[in-house]
């Protein structure tokens, strides 16, 4: 949900209005039930909410996403949440998101791009001392689904998977979450190639405005009624609210009856 630049405040402004340009560029055909829009068309992630506690419905089918390795939804016959979190920079939040992780005992997936490991390696290192995946945002934050030749693509992601090695001495988990959930169906081929496994999400608020943060009731309204099973959670580790609420956040899921898995386990089995 952002561009990568290097001050902070002028990455939302900036965010918004590339995301708002894309949204004209792309093709307005979406993919529905397995049907597919051209490989040149480029596609917002969207869903929809028809009732409180049940799975949304995307604007791709599961089934159509499988087919290259891309998931947006676990298993909704378990109570199983699989906690994500988008970083582009560090807002100071991730140590606190840490040990919450820690207190739950929750394995997340904490999507980067090269600008965080580059400027926070010591959080991605405890990141993986801790068990979390570090997956790939791309090196730049591009709009991926612009880019159509192979080895441009490749480029974006083996950059984040090298700077991430030099970091941590280990290989990158092939986990990649397109930058503002724009793709294309050549996209996940291409991905898919590269042996990634594509992550969407099934929930998620809007909670990356650095100065307009949503306040503890309206994260609240937003993600106790929204949640289901099988759900991935897309969070943003700049978010002061979600820093501050995380830990009660948690300990309500948990009340309702929800445990948390890991990406590793929700890929293994499908």
């Amino acid at each position: 949900m952002f561009i990568i630049i290097r001050r902070k405040h002028v990455l939302t402004a900036v965010s918004m209005i590339v995301l708002a340009v894309i949204t004209v560029v792309c093709s307005s055909r979406l993919f529905w039930q397995g049907e597919a829009a051209t490989n040149s068309s480029c596609v917002n992630w969207g869903l929809g909410f028809s009732e409180e506690g049940k799975p949304p419905t995307g604007n791709a089918s599961a089934e159509f996403l499988r087919q290259y390795n891309s998931w947006y939804l676990g298993n909704t016959d378990q109570k199983t949440i699989y906690l994500t979190f988008d970083a582009g920079y560090e807002a100071g939040y991730t140590s606190s998101i840490l040990d919450t992780l820690k207190k739950h005992n929750v394995e997340a997936a904490f999507f980067l791009v090269g600008n965080y490991v580059e400027t926070s390696p010591e959080l991605v290192k405890r990141m993986v001392e801790e068990g979390h995946i570090v997956g790939n945002h791309t090196y730049h934050h591009y709009t991926m689904a612009q880019i159509s030749d192979e080895a441009s693509f490749e480029k974006e992601m083996t950059a984040l998977e090298e700077i991430y090695k030099e970091t941590t001495g280990k290989e990158l988990e092939k986990f990649y979450r397109p930058p503002q959930g724009v793709y294309s169906e050549e996209n996940l081929k291409m991905a898919q190639k590269m042996g990634y496994k594509t992550i969407f999400w099934s929930l998620a608020y809007v909670d990356w405005y650095q100065d307009n943060q949503p306040t503890k009731e309206q994260a609240f309204d937003k993600l106790i009624p929204r949640i289901h099973p099988g759900a991935i959670v897309l969070l943003h580790s700049t978010s002061k609210t979600n820093a501050e609420i995380l830990d009660e956040l948690l300990t309500k899921w948990e009340d309702m009856g929800y445990k948390f898995g890991s990406l590793r386990d929700l890929t293994k089995t499908g």
